[in-house]
């Protein structure tokens, strides 16, 4: 039995189930008003609380120096062999989920008095450790994924940031279902099942070496069970928001029961269809001897790595498929040769275009996204209706994550259409979405979270292929973290500087400087 679970497939259900697990920080408007009520912070400190949870969630450097320290191979000395059964993706897991019940644990216990009401400094650090956490998790589970599909490294990517997009929709369900109204509940929840999720997967994610043909056929139907899950998502959102249909609480406890059969056994299921035909195409293979479907070169995980994302780091990627009798679109042959360094790509013109772009796209999506309750409030929206607009923004960040890649390789190969401009229109879009939560006709949030969503979580994907296509996929992984800095300086100067600012500002001229609250467009008109 053991044996069966041992195996790529396994690992990368194991994953998927731990991105689904880590979204904490995308449902920080669950908890953010209940840390400002019981920290008595005004707007600007609780922006600041904000960028921390940014910086912490976007800086994923020590995660990737932990998985490259870990992974040690035959050639090390045989000291460093003796600690083999210490090494693999597993630490890196472990590291996560110690540091994620570390930092949601004291922020519940900040909230419900269990310790003296802290400063805002060291606030600052427990949700920094909370959204750091994250980073380890994210590492561990897409670097073994690439590993382990190494011919389709865009479709395991793509599918699993897919599913830590959704993992903010999961987690809202379950606060609807078993925590509403108690969000200081919902803290400790984090607090113990984001680390329990991980300490009992860890052991299943590894790194396997068998490849076949059918890996992108089984990829895209695990796709597929993620899109399913979107349909169940917005069917319920709908229902509740554009209907007004009222849930019981047996229907939610039903809808729940019915997530939690879509996520386990399908995946799962899927695994076991993949291994079984892998197993027997081995055997195939061995009993007559006929010419591989795919093989591997110089492609080992004993190979040192000294950058998680930079695999690539290899002399060579060679693998030849096997042809059917239409043209292939893909080379026989694939030769990766080393590109830029980061030093390199910092002396380059491109290197600071893409910085800035993010600042301003990530930035303004950032502060828009972690402020989406005070908005909601100011618009006059429920608890409920707020709770149902993140789990559209998740949906909708899922969505953009999950198609962005596809068309711009569409106009890209069919119109010559480059990458570069779709970070123009993703971002002219997100203004469009501005526009559109500052102008306060009915349902605007609606709309507006759709186009904000779709078009910030469309950045991430982009800003990897681009620095791909750029730099190269040598340092791939140092360049990318280097750039998605970006995204807390960007959350810093919208989020504390700009909206803590005027908000503040718009409170106290409404009279409510008391409660640090606002109420009419008046507060985000000229905010947004």
């Amino acid at each position: 039995m053991m044996e069966r679970l041992n195996s790529k497939w396994i690992a990368t259900v194991a994953t998927i189930w731990i991105q689904c697990s880590v979204g904490g920080s995308y449902t920080f408007s669950i908890y953010s008003s209940t840390l400002k009520s019981t920290q008595n912070y005004d707007q600007s400190k609780l922006s600041t609380v904000t960028v921390f949870k940014e910086i912490g969630g976007y800086t994923g450097g020590l995660a990737g120096l932990l998985y490259s320290f870990v992974m040690l191979d035959s050639h090390r000395s045989n000291a460093a062999s003796r600690l083999r059964c210490f090494c693999g993706p597993w630490v890196v897991l472990l590291t996560g989920a110690i540091l994620s019940f570390v930092g949601y644990f004291l922020m519940w216990a900040s909230v419900v008095g269990l310790i003296h009401r802290p400063p805002v400094a060291l606030m600052c650090l427990f949700m920094f450790t909370a959204a750091q956490s994250h980073t380890f998790s994210i590492t561990a589970g897409l670097v073994t994924g690439v590993r382990n599909f190494p011919a389709h490294v865009g479709t395991i990517v793509s599918m699993l940031e897919g599913y830590l997009g959704l993992s903010g929709a999961i987690l809202i369900q379950v606060y609807g279902t078993l925590f509403q109204g108690n969000p200081s509940s919902y803290l400790l929840f984090l607090a113990v099942f984001t680390p329990s999720v991980s300490l009992l997967l860890m052991y299943f994610v590894r790194i396997h070496d068998i490849n076949s043909e059918d890996d992108k056929k089984h990829l895209n139907a695990l796709s597929v069970a993620a899109l399913i899950m979107v349909a169940y998502f917005t069917i319920l959102i709908i229902s509740e928001n554009i209907f007004m249909i009222t849930m019981a609480s047996w229907i939610r406890i039903v809808t729940f029961i019915f997530l939690l059969l879509l996520l386990i056994p399908t995946p799962l299921g899927i695994a076991f269809k993949a291994q079984m035909e892998d197993t027997e195409r081995l055997l195939l293979l061995q009993t007559f001897s006929t010419k591989p479907i795919i093989s591997l070169k110089n492609i080992s995980t004993s190979t040192t790595v000294h950058d998680p994302m930079e695999f690539h780091d290899h002399e060579l990627l060679v693998y030849t498929c096997q042809e059917n009798d239409h043209d292939s679109t893909f080379d026989d042959i694939l030769i990766l040769q080393k590109d830029m360094n980061l030093q390199q790509a910092i002396c380059t013109e491109n290197f600071w275009l893409l910085f800035i772009a993010m600042i301003c796209g990530l930035g303004t999506g950032v502060a828009t996204i972690d402020n989406i309750n005070q908005v909601g409030v100011s618009l006059g929206y429920t608890s409920i209706e707020i709770n149902s607009l993140v789990s559209l923004l998740c949906i909708w960040n899922f969505l953009g994550r999950f198609m962005v890649g596809y068309v711009s390789d569409m106009f890209l190969q069919r119109r010559g259409l480059v990458r570069p401009l779709f970070i123009a229109i993703t971002q002219a879009t997100l203004s469009v979405g501005y526009i559109v939560i500052a102008s306060g006709f009915p349902k605007n949030l609606h709309v507006g979270i759709i186009l904000t969503g779709a078009c910030w979580g469309s950045q991430w994907p982009l800003l990897t292929t681009i620095i791909s296509e750029i730099f190269g996929v040598t340092h791939l992984g140092t360049i990318f973290n280097t750039v998605s800095i970006a995204s807390p300086i960007g959350s810093y100067i919208f989020s504390v500087r700009v909206f803590g600012y005027i908000y503040d500002k718009a409170a106290a001229s409404s009279g409510n400087d008391q409660n640090n609250s606002c109420s009419g467009t008046h507060c985000l008109c000229y905010l947004l």
